[in-house]
């Protein structure tokens, strides 16, 4: 327990923790503690009592990628009878009814589809900013700019500027699952390697494109591991040039489990209950202190595990997610309405604040 006290007052003076001593805290200090310590990082970084919320949705491009990792029962093949590609008028109604309900921000993910190359993005950025010019793209992801610079013989830095000047807005941290070579090869041995997925933030943080950062945790990785991924993007997000935008945000959610491979052929479930999902949001806020967001995952974890990370460390609820399919095909997705996610944060005890992207106010706090 004296290891405990030394950390609890390390933590306490504001200084930063080492991955052992992450480790330790995890593995031995009461969940309570934990949550107080990263509620007071919270107060220091933010000190108002805002919760920020915001609308967009999550559009698939395509179904179809070759990479097929293990936790994924979404992606199919070329070949498959419900293989599919959005077709412009697709877009043009998902988008009129993100519109008509307030929100202007596209999620644009998917596949790696072997017959989309960069220049279909590019006519697709350009044609749905020529069309919906309100619009904002937080589009693709490491593992997909990977793939298309080597499909292209590109450099990382080449892919993005072409992407950013067709009207790439902000890049989502997709794909990074564990930050664990170890790991990648057990549960997503074709996407791209820890390596590829950081080289590809560093160039997007020098380019000074708006990113955030992720992890899907509860199936085949340690809980070492789950410290070194945090480590890793810690040790990424010092790199980033003084003023730019770098990690945004970091979202961690647990791995849904339902039909997928890891779950039918290797027997690996969701392990992951509320406490390890509390401690998780916690060890995030203490240890990522330079990143300044922390997501709770309401779609995967529901209200009452959402209020309380609001006082773990959490200071955002992420989106009402008008459309969400890859993680709602593996699990029960908890879904809320603009009034819903409003009330939630208020019963928590916080002031909710719709934001973009860049984590700016959209609207008055409260309203």
């Amino acid at each position: 327990m004296a290891v405990i006290e030394h950390l609890y007052r390390k933590v306490s003076e504001g200084h930063r923790l080492t991955a052992g001593e992450a480790l330790n805290l995890w593995e031995e200090a009461p969940l309570a503690l934990l949550i107080r310590l990263a509620d007071t990082a919270r107060k220091k970084l933010h000190g108002d009592n805002h919760v920020g919320w915001m609308i967009d949705r999550n559009v698939n491009i395509t179904n179809i990628c070759f990479s097929q990792c293990r936790f994924c029962n979404f992606c199919r093949t070329s070949k498959s009878e419900d293989a599919y590609v959005t077709t412009d008028e697709e877009y043009d109604s998902k988008i009129s009814e993100l519109i008509s309900l307030g929100g202007d921000q596209l999620l644009l993910q998917g596949g790696m589809n072997p017959a989309l190359d960069l220049n279909y993005y590019t006519a697709l950025f350009r044609n749905l900013k020529e069309r919906w010019p309100q619009i904002k793209l937080h589009a693709l992801g490491p593992p997909e700019v990977a793939y298309l610079a080597r499909k292209e013989k590109m450099s990382y830095r080449e892919v993005l500027t072409v992407l950013i000047d067709a009207g790439l807005d902000s890049l989502p941290g997709a794909g990074a699952e564990i930050l664990v070579d170890r790991v990648r090869k057990a549960v997503s041995p074709a996407k791209a390697t820890t390596e590829e997925w950081l080289g590809v933030m560093r160039e997007a943080h020098r380019s000074n494109l708006p990113t955030s950062a992720t992890m899907m945790f509860g199936h085949a990785e340690t809980v070492p591991e789950r410290i070194e991924h945090l480590i890793r993007l810690r040790d990424l997000q010092d790199e980033k040039p003084k003023g730019h935008y770098g990690f945004i945000t970091f979202i961690p959610w647990p791995f849904m489990d339902r039909g997928t491979p890891l779950a039918e052929k290797d027997g690996i479930r969701n392990n992951v209950t509320a406490a390890d999902y509390l401690r998780l949001i916690a060890v995030s806020r203490l240890v990522l202190d330079n990143i300044p967001n922390i997501q709770a995952s309401i779609l995967t974890v529901g209200r009452e595990t959402a209020m309380i990370s609001l006082h773990s460390g959490a200071n955002d609820l992420g989106s009402v997610m008008i459309e969400e399919n890859v993680v709602s095909a593996a699990g029960d997705p908890f879904r809320v309405s603009p009034e819903e996610m409003k009330q939630i944060i208020r019963d928590a005890g916080f002031v909710p604040v719709r934001r973009d992207q860049r984590y700016v106010a959209v609207g008055k706090p409260g309203e």
